[in-house]
């Protein structure tokens, strides 16, 4: 009889590894980023808008003029050493101005974008998870909230609380959360099919720890992806509210407030629209590419 390891031929150790394919392992994140730096204009608009960002909080700070500093003597100059923007017609150094401004307005979009991302996603992943009754009605509050322009909301907002930071907030914030809910509902009622979150459920999980543990963590990508294109909306409707006059009352200027006291002296100086109207564009554009390209990085069907 013969003996087990008669039945085998050692393999030739040449042989071994011929068919081995390598590959490093990479975690989620790792794997994202190397995705997303692919993509040359993502990564230019995320360098974009980091310097706009770096240079609009330390930049007043290392201004040697205040934001509402005004001098009548030196009003309406054109740009020179001095006042790298020029004047306005209070004698306020624009360059400041406009610094200051980028910083109110890339506030407002980023704080309004995370309570919006805050409200939408509790309030569309207690939706697609429940579902049946109170999924329908969750989602006709839904559907009456978002009858109504966001415009006309921020409006009546601001007629009552004033014109300033907190209620331009609030009012980007009244329907401004629906689109994140609608997409976080449509992902968990996918998501709760699975077979990851059957298997959680027969184990004992609560559904609380099912929802926030199990499905939020595999929606991140469409809520990262939502979240970054809702940042330059958020800045334009503050900018636009301003621009008409409703927005951020003076000594305070945003972008927007910037654009609008230009507007009477755009004839004559029209520089002073320029540089507002130009540093709006600019973060627009750098959230767009941002956006742009975490959704390919952050996109399943786009992996090899």
């Amino acid at each position: 009889m013969l003996r087990p390891e008669e039945y085998f031929e050692p393999l030739d150790p040449a042989e071994k590894n011929e068919e081995y394919i390598a590959m490093e392992s990479k975690s989620f994140a790792r794997d994202t980023w190397e995705r997303f730096c692919a993509n040359k204009r993502a990564v230019a608009g995320l360098i974009l808008l980091a310097v706009i960002a770096v240079i609009a909080f330390a930049g007043p700070l290392l201004s040697p003029y205040p934001y509402d500093g005004m001098d009548t003597s030196i009003a309406n100059q054109g740009p020179s050493l001095a006042h790298w923007f020029g004047t306005d017609k209070m004698g306020r150094d624009e360059f400041t101005r406009v610094l200051y401004g980028a910083r109110i307005s890339l506030m407002i979009g980023f704080v309004a974008t995370a309570a919006n991302m805050v409200i939408g996603i509790i309030y569309g992943g207690i939706a697609g998870y429940v579902g049946g009754v109170a999924d329908n009605i969750m989602v006709r509050v839904m559907d009456v909230v978002q009858s109504i322009p966001a415009m006309i909301y921020m409006i009546l907002i601001m007629l009552m609380l004033g014109s300033n930071v907190y209620s331009v907030m609030i009012g980007i914030c009244v329907n401004g959360w629906i689109n994140m809910a609608r997409i976080v509902r449509g992902e968990v009622r996918t998501l709760k099919e699975r077979e990851f979150a059957t298997a959680a459920f027969v184990l004992g999980a609560s559904r609380k720890r099912i929802l926030f543990k199990y499905l939020m963590v595999n929606a991140v990508g469409p809520i990262i992806v939502t979240a970054t294109l809702m940042v330059p909306q958020a800045i334009f409707n503050e900018a636009f509210l301003s621009f008409i006059g409703i927005g951020i009352s003076a000594p305070q200027a945003s972008l927007g407030t910037l654009a609008q006291d230009a507007k009477m002296m755009i004839s004559k100086y029209p520089m002073l629209m320029v540089y507002p109207v130009l540093v709006i564009c600019l973060v627009i554009f750098a959230l767009n590419f941002v956006g742009e390209g975490l959704e390919e990085a952050l996109n399943p069907k786009g992996r090899d």
